[in-house]
């Protein structure tokens, strides 16, 4: 009679699944509460511990770590591992169904206690799925709950052959691999500077979709999300998120979220072609559309508020690729489920990472977020122009300084009343920037203000922009010229702000 070993501590369909196994013969064994389980629902099981005859020592630490239990999964099926297996008077085990201990869901509490971490670094388990995965020519090893139907099929009607044997072993290494990884990442972060990079830095990604191709049809592509993360965003309508969709929204969602007043992020090609807040999420939808309309067609729109139907009204009939927001009234989702390739996303909760990772030739570049808090606000900075700035203006900057560091650089942005009325992203010059920000304000440049990610060089960015009607300028300052810069800003009437922080976006 084949024998199949259950020790899980996710017990989601745990005795359908035993039930189905019984029906077909198969002797069932179970350790601890995992036996206590099966037994109340009526289901013959024995106990770890009459195979070992050893009871569970050190509050359930050590239960599974005997070689009745590992003997029986690790034998080969040739005469003489099984001789050897009999001499002792053990048995093989043909099934190994597992789950370990809540690691990552435990540490990602925030001020978990390191003891009540430590209890949650599964040891026996990951030694059973990995004897188990090891020997899966002949040992099925089952760890996720996601594969108990196909597994019950496949023995009911005898075609548990070993190319599913191998699929499954490969999950479970891969399975320890997230695992050590997530005790690792949490370990190294209390025994290195969190001042520093780590000096090893673990990563397990797990495939989440399958595009039909990547940046370009003749590339393939994928979008993978963290081993042991829940999903960043559902899915609610409309058609397969592409790989160029993926990153706009990762723009688009950022930028939306940086801001505390009801904010619209309209994004084109992973910059803010308009971005506002107002006092409601439909004045502010209004007023970053009218920032770029010609840009937003084909955009990627992110809110930083449930979703309204009167904001869903605003959109009438203009062609967006994706609507991202934390939650949908209920009017404004069935509205917008109208459109049919609309692609609706929900946020599913905040995301904790703190570091950015960017593949490049060789080697993988790691940075920290961009979360500077200092120098967002105007308190910190030095006005060094002869001219002050008015209440007025002070916010218009401090809006357009946050909304820079959200647009590739050379970066330009030009606001009036908490709204972008043109941005300058990704030139080569930062003059070209200034005059790409103004041709897309038109008049909408007189008497707005303008934010820069970097210093201006020379002043003829500064003279470009006031030929376009800015008024005011905020921008980190650092330059070797930086006095012939706020001399041409005096000799224009200009208000100048420097920060001392700089906002690069490559």
């Amino acid at each position: 009679m084949p024998r199949a070993l259950f020790s899980v501590y996710d017990k989601t369909g745990l005795v359908d699944f035993a039930r189905r196994l019984d029906a077909a013969g198969v002797q069932l064994i179970a350790s601890g509460g995992t036996a206590r389980q099966l037994a109340e629902a009526g289901l013959p099981v024995t106990q770890v511990e009459q195979l070992t005859g050893f009871p569970e020592i050190l509050g359930g630490r050590v239960k599974t770590l005997h070689p009745a239990i590992h003997g029986g999964i690790l034998a080969r099926r040739t005469d003489e591992h099984l001789a050897e297996l009999r001499s002792h008077d053990l048995a093989p085990i043909d099934l190994v169904i597992l789950n370990l201990y809540p690691f990552q869901q435990t540490v990602a509490v925030p001020d978990v206690s390191e003891a009540d971490a430590i209890e949650q670094i599964d040891i026996g388990g990951v030694a059973l799925l990995r004897a188990a995965a090891k020997n899966f020519e002949s040992v099925t090893v089952v760890s996720d709950p996601a594969d108990y139907d196909a597994v019950a099929d496949a023995v009911a009607a005898g075609s548990l052959d070993v190319e599913l044997r191998r699929r499954l072993a490969l999950k479970a290494f891969r399975h320890t691999a997230a695992y050590d990884t997530a005790i690792s990442n949490w370990l190294t972060g209390r025994v290195e500077d969190p001042a520093n990079l780590p000096t090893r830095l673990g990563v397990q990604l797990e495939q989440a979709q399958v595009m039909r191709y990547g940046e370009n049809p003749h590339q393939k592509g994928g979008y993978y999300s963290y081993a042991g993360d829940a999903p960043a965003f559902a899915q609610l309508h409309g058609k397969e998120m592409s790989y160029n969709n993926w990153l706009d929204l990762d723009g688009s969602w950022l930028a939306a979220q940086d801001f505390s007043k009801p904010t619209v992020a309209i994004i084109k090609h992973s910059n803010p072609c308009g971005l506002a807040s107002a006092t409601t999420l439909a004045d502010a939808y209004d007023r970053a559309l009218a920032s770029d309309p010609v840009s937003a067609f084909g955009s990627i729109i992110s809110v930083n508020r449930p979703l309204d139907l009167a904001t869903a009204e605003r959109l009438g009939d203009l062609f967006v690729e994706i609507v991202a927001a934390p939650a949908y009234d209920d009017d404004a989702l069935a509205l917008l489920m109208r459109k049919k390739n609309l692609r609706i996303l929900a946020a599913t909760g905040a995301l904790g990472r703190t570091l950015s990772l960017r593949s490049v030739y060789g080697g993988v570049l790691v940075q920290e977020l961009d979360r500077s808090q200092d120098d967002l606000d105007p308190a910190n900075w030095q006005i060094v122009s002869r001219a002050q700035p008015s209440a007025a203006q002070l916010a218009d900057l401090a809006f357009a300084w946050r909304v820079c560091r959200h647009v590739k650089s050379n970066a330009i942005v030009y606001v009036q009343n908490q709204a972008t009325v043109g941005v300058g992203a990704g030139q080569m010059s930062r003059v070209d920037s200034v005059m790409l920000a103004g041709h897309k304000a038109g008049e909408r440049a007189k008497g707005a203000v303008m934010a820069s990610d970097a210093f201006f060089p020379f002043p003829d960015g500064i003279e470009a922009a006031a030929n376009y009607g800015i008024v005011a300028v905020v921008q980190p300052g650092g330059s070797i010229r930086d006095d012939q810069v706020i001399e041409a800003v005096d000799r224009l009437g200009l208000v100048m702000a420097l920060t001392g922080t700089r906002h690069f976006r490559h």
